[in-house]
């Protein structure tokens, strides 16, 4: 070979191997990039906090079941003289009776299925009829227990690295039933179930856990349950919205005090971005 030419080729490789370094170098630098856009974002509270988790509407899915149960009670009726709207406010008012009477969960809304078929219909309630407005609750007791978005994924997360207690109203029964259900079980220390979810039951829980207030906070989509009387007692709170949360839990959210934290996040997976 022509010594001009060898020493041309030398340096072709040498320059080519170069090239080829270069363009390994720069695709690690991309795959490294995309990796660490793949890794979810470093929590911004640390380990060891208390959780207090709601049940309805924030790990399962619950009020869009008595919507259509409702909504097919309505339809039953068929009032002449009143409009759906009308029919649903006097269902909303019967319902409100009958949770300060008898508490929350399907023995209450059956009740004030009948109760409000009876305050509006013209006749009678026919063993027929009857029959027919228990179906209405009935096809809420079978519907089958449907996760929200995300929550499968992320409470094992949060069970790694927090204290989780679901703290949830309603019937005793049903809501453990439903929690047995789910499959999720395993994944919290306590459960809670109070009739009413006041600041009164938020400082008995605390105090039967023992648990500081700098690090609990109460998780749910309820302004009413969730949100405010957790605030008032001096807890840290989360709101995750929910479109059908029930009228009833709705309120005018409060301003966190002074010292507590008030987060509001889209969906349940958005949670392990700040646990």
């Amino acid at each position: 070979m022509v010594p001009g030419v060898c020493g041309m080729t030398k340096a072709y490789r040498s320059v080519s191997g170069l090239w080829r370094l270069y363009f390994v170098s720069v695709r690690c630098a991309l795959l490294a990039g995309s990796l660490l856009l793949a890794m979810p974002a470093e929590a911004q509270f640390a380990p060891g906090q208390t959780l207090l988790i709601d049940a309805d509407d924030t790990l399962w899915e619950n009020n869009i079941y008595f919507e259509r149960a409702i909504a097919a009670f309505i339809s039953y009726l068929n009032h002449k003289e009143y409009s759906r709207e009308q029919v649903r406010e006097k269902l909303n008012e019967v319902e409100r009776e009958n949770v300060r009477q008898h508490g929350y969960g399907l023995v209450s809304f059956r009740r004030a299925l009948v109760t409000c078929f009876e305050s509006l219909s013209t006749g009678p309630i026919t063993p027929e009829k009857h029959e027919r407005i228990m179906s209405f609750a009935q096809s809420i007791a079978d519907q089958e227990i449907e996760l929200l978005e995300g929550v499968a994924e992320t409470l094992p997360v949060l069970a790694s690295r927090h204290r989780l207690i679901l703290m949830t109203k309603g019937n005793q029964v049903e809501q453990v039933d439903k929690l047995a259900r789910s499959g999720l079980r395993d994944y919290f220390t306590a459960v809670e179930v109070p009739r009413e979810k006041d600041p009164e039951a938020y400082r008995e829980v605390c105090g039967r856990y023992e648990l500081a207030p700098h690090t609990t906070w109460m998780i749910g989509n309820s302004p009413k349950s969730d949100i405010n009387p957790a605030l008032a007692c001096g807890l840290h709170a989360v709101y995750i919205h929910h479109p059908y949360t029930w009228v009833l839990e709705h309120e005018v959210r409060d301003e966190a005090p002074a010292g507590q934290h008030f987060l509001e996040v889209e969906s349940f997976g958005d949670l392990v971005k700040w646990f």
